[in-house]
């Protein structure tokens, strides 16, 4: 007498059950995480090796809607947490890079030049009374206008001169990069 072939799924009083490599196929996982999931308790056990499909299947998707409304709810999901935190690292990253390449001043070391800066066109205009008071004595308008415009002139183009060496010189990080090494 020849055995008839063995169905896929056996059917135990109405209930189908399916082997722990059937249901991973049906359910698109590997068969760790369907004993993974056996262990929480989400896929219910017939025998060793062998699921209820409907009350697995339902208990599955249950879970997976639950997990998707907790999502929306504002849980916090493993993946997406590692994700912001690997593109935050690679923003300071780039960060760093732009600081050592000169490309970027942190706030602290531009408030320090200006300061000096401005500091020093102070000083320079503060001066000017003083300076050209005594030259100007006994001078007509137009050489009184000239001489006035001419320091102002001086002061203000010193005030426009952007010198990046002043930043990098306060700063402990800027690293020199040759032309070849800062190619954008």
């Amino acid at each position: 007498m020849k055995k008839a072939k063995e169905s896929p799924a056996k059917t135990v009083q109405n209930e189908m059950v399916l082997t722990g490599i059937q249901l991973a196929e049906m359910l698109n996982l590997g068969t760790r995480r369907v004993q993974q999931l056996a262990e929480e308790g989400i896929l219910v056990k017939a025998a060793r090796g062998k699921y209820k499909a409907t009350e697995s299947i339902q208990n599955y998707i249950r879970t997976l809607q639950d997990k998707s409304g907790a999502k929306d709810a504002g849980s916090v999901d493993y993946f997406d947490e590692r994700a912001r935190h690997e593109k935050a690292k690679r923003e300071i990253a780039e960060i760093e890079l732009s600081v050592m390449r000169g490309d970027l001043h942190k706030s602290e070391d531009v408030k320090f030049v200006m300061n000096d800066m401005l500091a020093a066109f102070r000083s320079r205009i503060m001066a000017l009374p003083a300076k050209l008071a005594p030259q100007l004595v006994g001078c007509k308008l137009p050489a009184i206008m000239n001489l006035l415009t001419k320091e102002v002139r001086e002061a203000l183009m010193e005030l426009s001169e952007y010198n990046p060496q002043v930043f990098y010189a306060k700063s402990t990080e800027y690293v020199e990069l040759s032309d070849d090494d800062h190619s954008d």
